[in-house]
C-alpha cells in the first residue's frame, strides 16, 4: 500500500513539475546539430549543420523562435556552404514535451545559392533537470528554388535551456 501511495505522489509531483515547464514568460536558448548523413536531399552529399535558437514563450505552450545556422556541404567545391537565418513557432502538446514546429528559413551560400525554405518539425523536449533539455526532432525543409535538389528531411539533435 505504501508503494502505491508513494508512486501516486511521485506521479503527481512529476505532473505538476511538467505543467510548469512551458509557461508564459520563459526564455529559451538552444544549440542543435544535424547532418552526418542524418538528413536526405536530392544531392545526397555529406553535410553537417549547426543551429542556434533563441525563443520566448508568448503564452503557455506557445513559443516564438529566431534561428541562426551554418551548414557545411561536402563533395565538390561547386557546392557552397550555407548560412541561414529564420523564424519559427513551436507548440508544446499538453505539457508532455512533444512539440510541433512551423517556420521559414532564408539560406545563403556565396553568390550562387539563395533560397527560402518553409519548415515543419516534430520533436521532444526531454528534461535532464528543471532547465536543461535534450531535444531530438524530425524535420522537413521545402526548397522554393529547386524542390528535388535542395529540400531536406532529417534528424536534428539539440540541447536546450529554459530560463525564467
Amino acid at each position: 500500500m505504501i508503494r502505491k501511495l508513494s508512486l501516486m505522489v511521485v506521479t503527481l509531483l512529476m505532473a505538476i513539475t511538467a505543467n510548469a515547464q512551458f509557461e508564459q514568460g520563459k526564455k529559451y536558448i538552444s544549440a542543435s546539430f544535424s547532418g552526418l548523413d542524418l538528413n536526405y536531399n536530392g544531392t545526397s552529399e555529406f553535410s553537417v549543420g549547426f543551429e542556434a535558437k533563441g525563443g520566448y514563450l508568448v503564452e503557455d505552450n506557445l513559443m516564438v523562435l529566431g534561428t541562426l545556422g551554418y551548414n557545411h556541404i561536402g563533395g565538390d567545391d561547386k557546392t557552397p556552404d550555407r548560412f541561414s537565418i529564420g523564424a519559427q513557432g513551436r507548440y508544446y502538446i499538453i505539457q508532455n514535451g512533444i512539440y510541433l514546429g512551423l517556420g521559414a528559413t532564408y539560406k545563403h551560400g556565396n553568390h550562387s545559392y539563395n533560397d527560402i525554405m518553409p519548415m515543419v518539425e516534430v520533436g521532444y523536449a526531454f528534461f535532464i533537470n528543471r532547465h536543461v533539455t535534450i531535444e531530438p526532432a524530425l524535420y522537413y525543409e521545402q526548397s522554393i528554388n529547386n524542390h528535388s535538389k535542395y529540400s531536406n528531411v532529417g534528424l536534428r539533435l539539440g540541447l536546450g535551456l529554459y530560463l525564467f
